[in-house]
């Protein structure tokens, strides 16, 4: 079995204390303890307590929440030890109160110390277990939101593909490649925490180039891009949600405008379109930008900047640091 990072500090935390205390009671107390007291008899008896107190006294009590009764037992138990050592290993013949003034500590402090490092080791594995459930819920919860969106931009180029097979059947091979591409991005590369940004701007190339065709005449459409890098890693599926939203809620015979840059790993997308107020304050248009806050706010955190402005026109800009 190999033993974690944390296995192997409480080992080495466990012997430097036995040292430190064994050391401690024999040399700074040298003749107290080795010309009158088998303390190292002792030693072997406070181990045993100390290590049964750690693996069965306080997880049991812990778990049953029964603290005031674990510390009466845990006077208890230092009590005994402490008569014990006077008048069974040491034999003082001292007085009660002697007893206990000259011997408790020895017995209070590997009890108190151990069971603090249980209490902290038992924290850190609460907070670490915290931190688990934390990710498996964030994950969870973005493939979710991923299949809220993965649908749905393939349901609208399938209906172009359709529309164009009716009216252009010769145009039709050149859309399935182009889908084929999209699909591939979505059920695979989609999956993955990051992509690069290469193929997520050839995804929306591909998205804008099907949205082209399949409003020939009805809308105009101006997609600009410049980015000085396409290296850089992104959270694949983020942009296409504020760019089709533009398509989908966009009106007749109006204009979209995509611009899309990146500069020294900073990507800045810019969408804008002509709307209809009764439009955008629809729940199904609501839900896809409340899907991308959410996404924004599980992946980057601090490192973005989403702004909606509705006046003349509706205008989504997102700043995103990228990886």
């Amino acid at each position: 079995m190999v033993l974690s990072k944390k296995h192997i500090s409480q080992i080495l935390v466990h012997i430097l204390f036995w040292m430190l205390f064994v050391f401690v009671s024999l040399f700074l107390f040298s003749d107290f303890y080795w010309r009158e007291n088998p303390f190292l008899q002792y030693v072997s008896l406070l181990i045993a307590i100390v290590y049964i107190n750690h693996f069965f006294l306080l997880p049991y009590f812990v778990k049953k929440t029964w603290y005031i009764l674990y510390v009466l037992v845990f006077a208890l138990i230092s009590f005994l030890a402490t008569q014990l050592y006077c008048y069974a290993f040491a034999q003082c013949g001292c007085s009660l109160p002697k007893c206990l003034s000259d011997y408790l500590w020895q017995t209070l402090v590997p009890l108190i110390f151990f069971s603090f490092v249980w209490i902290l080791f038992r924290f850190i594995d609460e907070q670490e277990e915290v931190e688990k459930v934390k990710k498996e819920h964030t994950e969870m919860e973005l493939k979710f939101l991923k299949s809220q969106i993965n649908p749905h931009v393939l349901f609208n180029n399938l209906n172009t593909i359709y529309s164009y097979s009716l009216e252009k059947p010769n145009e039709t091979p050149e859309l399935i490649l182009m889908l084929s591409d999209n699909l591939k991005h979505v059920l695979y590369e989609s999956n993955e925490e990051t992509i690069s940004l290469e193929k997520e701007i050839q995804f929306i190339d591909n998205y804008i180039k099907f949205q082209t065709i399949r409003t020939e005449g009805v809308k105009h459409i101006q997609y600009k891009k410049h980015i000085d890098s396409l290296k850089n890693q992104i959270a694949p599926l983020l942009l296409i949600t504020i760019i089709e939203n533009a398509f989908k809620h966009s009106t007749l015979n109006s204009a979209i405008s995509v611009m899309i840059e990146g500069e020294n790993g900073i990507l800045n997308l810019v969408c804008e379109n002509d709307f209809d107020e009764s439009i955008v304050t629809t729940t199904d248009f609501k839900i896809g930008l409340q899907n991308l806050e959410k996404r924004l706010e599980l992946i980057y955190k601090d490192n973005y900047k989403l702004n909606i402005e509705k006046n003349k026109t509706f205008k989504v800009t997102l700043n995103l640091t990228l990886q």
